[in-house]
């Protein structure tokens, strides 16, 4: 049994797809597919079903994955022990980001990391925020930024990046525009567009519509800023934004408090409590690029 193989193993187990799978550990499929059967054939097993579209792990495939990260993890931190002598960062780092993320200083932060630390092999994964937690705490994904209502999720080490209030944004001519601020009453006799479930800041829409047994009709659900923006701007239903979101469309947008929704959405990064040089080093430019202190750490 190789290191490479129980490497690819995991790389198809994540990705579901022998294809992206080798093109993440960039070899060929059929070379992918070649020592999977090796290692199956020295473990006596079927580790994948390969009789659906969607690749899926065998009852013994899910026995071994949790193993096979904890060799390659432990293999991993012979690396890591050399880099707390060398000083240098290699290896590869997986980081998750919200889906349809547009946030400038998030992409400054990889731009600054890569660019200190081009040992580093940096692979990108967009999902929602909820799936991206529980990378996390698999171990499929090193750091995730995410949506988180309130609190960041439990069990992981965390830096919120913004904590903000929801906000209602219309076009300036819209009857919720002429209100000084709105409750989920005024809102809920309008069509809205808000983000998908998953997200941190549905999370805190729907908890506090719940809490006032408010079932507002989401017209629509756009997993980007600037496409629930644009659709209001359009008329098809007031927007349910965090502020800073909103103020990139005031020239087209009014946007009014949500008073009754008091829950602050997050975005914060979230990683395993575990000595890992890469993921710190990302974080650290995460906080210069983002201008936040080492106090607010969670």
């Amino acid at each position: 049994m190789e290191l490479r193989q129980l490497e690819y193993f995991v790389a198809v187990a994540e990705e579901r797809n022998f294809t992206r799978a080798a093109e993440r550990v960039r070899i060929s499929q059929s070379g992918v597919s070649a020592q999977i059967r090796r290692l199956e054939r020295e473990l006596g097993a079927n580790l994948f079903d390969r009789s659906t579209r969607v690749v899926a792990l065998t009852s013994a495939g899910e026995a071994a994955l949790a193993h096979a990260r904890s060799v390659l993890a432990a293999a991993g931190s012979v690396g890591r022990a050399v880099t707390d002598v060398t000083g240098l960062v290699q290896g590869r780092l997986t980081v998750g980001m919200v889906a349809g993320c547009t946030i400038t200083p998030w992409f400054d932060a990889l731009a600054a990391f890569h660019a200190a630390h081009p040992g580093v092999e940096l692979a990108l994964r967009e999902d929602d925020s909820t799936r991206l937690a529980d990378d996390v705490r698999s171990g499929a994904v090193d750091l995730a930024l995410i949506g988180a209502a309130s609190t960041t999720p439990e069990g992981l080490d965390s830096l919120t990046i913004v904590s903000e209030r929801l906000v209602v944004a219309v076009p300036h001519g819209h009857p919720l525009a002429r209100l000084p601020h709105v409750t989920l009453d005024d809102l809920s006799a309008h069509p809205v567009i808000c983000m998908p479930p998953g997200t941190g800041l549905r999370a805190v829409f729907d908890r506090a519509c719940a809490v006032r047994d408010l079932r507002p009709r989401i017209a629509v659900e756009a997993g980007a800023a600037d496409a629930i923006a644009a659709l209001a701007v359009r008329g098809l239903g007031a927007a349910v934004l965090s502020e800073s979101m909103a103020r990139h469309y005031r020239d087209h947008l009014t946007a009014r408090p949500l008073t009754d929704a008091e829950e602050p959405a997050l975005l914060a990064l979230v990683w395993r409590a575990r000595h890992n040089p890469a993921a710190e080093a990302l974080v650290e430019r995460a906080r210069e690029a983002f201008g936040v202190g080492a106090d607010e750490r969670v």
